[in-house]
């Protein structure tokens, strides 16, 4: 078992606090693992097993707590004979139904509580309010290059080499118990983006139209990096003899953000110090599971490298934006505590028009906060009117406090 060590570093300072412990994120990124993690530390420490409870929901074992009636009963049974510190982990939370009432009056009486969900929409408004004040979050990302490259094992491999498996394949840790060949690789991506679909959207929110679902998740895999709209997309789906409403669409990618499948990246006037409503980006949770999908295709390859670069931005805790100055684009506005940083990512700066383009636009940015171009290129200098310059794999495994 690798250890996800950042994310110890973490949640660390918060166990044995009276918090209640939510990781969140995308099925198959590590969550269970995770927890296995935590408890060893807890064994560490001296806890004994009897002191632990571990409810994992997709586990046929606990097939019978269907809801906070039936984990109340099994949570109190396990732990009657227990007077010390008791500590709960429910794995994948939101099969259990109204699960919050039980867990807001257990973690009252005192026991450590570490849950899982992979449902941004498992924290309504309402279920928010009931815990308001009682829970931090802590979300998994796949797997960092760093931890890719710890996965993998062989320092002696080209770090090139890895990075086209890392943006051919993608961050699930699961994948390293694979040959990387291809077509093995992607038939066991494919039966997760299935179970996802299947479970986490289709039955959850009883659709119907299935077939409609499946457009709109292409046309967004398609298009990582670009900006666009609900509307486009129903244009799109229009222009192919399929009808389909703006609220439809709107929907359905509410859904499929649910599942961290996707997420959308709201547009920020750096002029106007506005968010903007419309023109959005959308990234995926995994690269992966896009080319597993719709295929590999090297001509998006500057997408891709931006969807690589906003999960790495997410790992190190930024809130981030993509903005807009006048008429030009900044690939991202990251932001974390008292610091923030603008980001553009290109593929290569062998071009004037290129150079012109992604150092352009930061130039119009009139603050001194700190501004980076992020590509592939290897001999292309480190400085450019102040603005850093850095390759894409060094910023990848970069400390957190370079950048």
């Amino acid at each position: 078992m690798h250890k996800r060590i950042k994310y110890l570093q973490k949640i660390q300072p918060f166990i044995n606090k009276p918090v209640i412990k939510i990781i969140t994120g995308m099925r198959r990124v590590g969550k269970s693992f995770f927890i296995k993690q935590i408890i060893n530390e807890l064994f560490l420490q001296k806890i004994k097993k009897s002191q632990i409870l571990y409810i994992n929901k997709e586990s046929l074992d606990f097939d019978d707590i269907k809801n906070y009636q039936d984990l109340n009963i099994y949570v109190k049974k396990y732990f009657e004979k227990n007077k010390k510190q008791k500590y709960l982990f429910i794995d994948e939370v939101q099969e259990i139904q109204d699960w919050e009432k039980t867990v807001v009056s257990l973690f009252s009486e005192g026991i450590d509580i570490y849950i899982t969900g992979s449902n941004s929409h498992l924290f309504s408004s309402e279920i928010a309010t009931k815990l308001s004040g009682r829970y931090i979050s802590f979300p998994i990302y796949t797997l960092s290059f760093e931890e890719f490259l710890q996965f993998r094992g062989n320092k002696k491999k080209s770090l090139d080499t890895e990075f086209l498996k890392y943006l051919r394949f993608g961050g699930l840790p699961v994948l390293h118990h694979f040959s990387f060949a291809e077509e093995e690789v992607f038939n066991y991506i494919k039966s997760i983006y299935n179970t996802i679909l299947l479970k986490d959207v289709i039955d959850k929110y009883k659709i119907r139209n299935i077939s409609l679902l499946e457009n709109i998740t292409r046309f967004v895999f398609d298009n990582i990096g670009n900006i666009f709209s609900a509307k486009k997309i129903s244009d799109y789906l229009k222009s192919q003899n399929i009808k389909v409403g703006v609220e439809t669409v709107q929907n359905y990618l509410s859904y499929l953000s649910s599942t961290f499948v996707i997420t959308k990246i709201p547009r920020f006037d750096i002029k106007g110090k506005k968010i903007l409503e419309i023109h959005e980006k959308y990234f995926l949770g995994d690269t992966g599971i896009r080319h597993a999908l719709i295929g590999y295709r090297e001509s998006d390859i500057n997408g891709i490298l931006e969807n690589i670069v906003y999960l790495e931005l997410k790992r190190r805790g930024y809130k981030v934006f993509i903005g807009k100055i006048k008429d030009l684009e900044i690939d991202f506005i990251a932001e974390k505590a008292q610091k923030k940083i603008y980001v553009q990512v290109a593929y290569l700066l062998k071009s004037k028009n290129t150079i012109l383009r992604e150092f352009g636009a930061l130039e119009k940015i009139q603050d001194n906060y700190p501004k980076f171009v992020l590509s592939m290129d290897q001999s292309f200098g480190t400085d450019y009117k102040g603005i850093q310059r850095l390759n894409i794999i060094d910023f990848l495994l970069a400390k957190n406090d370079i950048i």
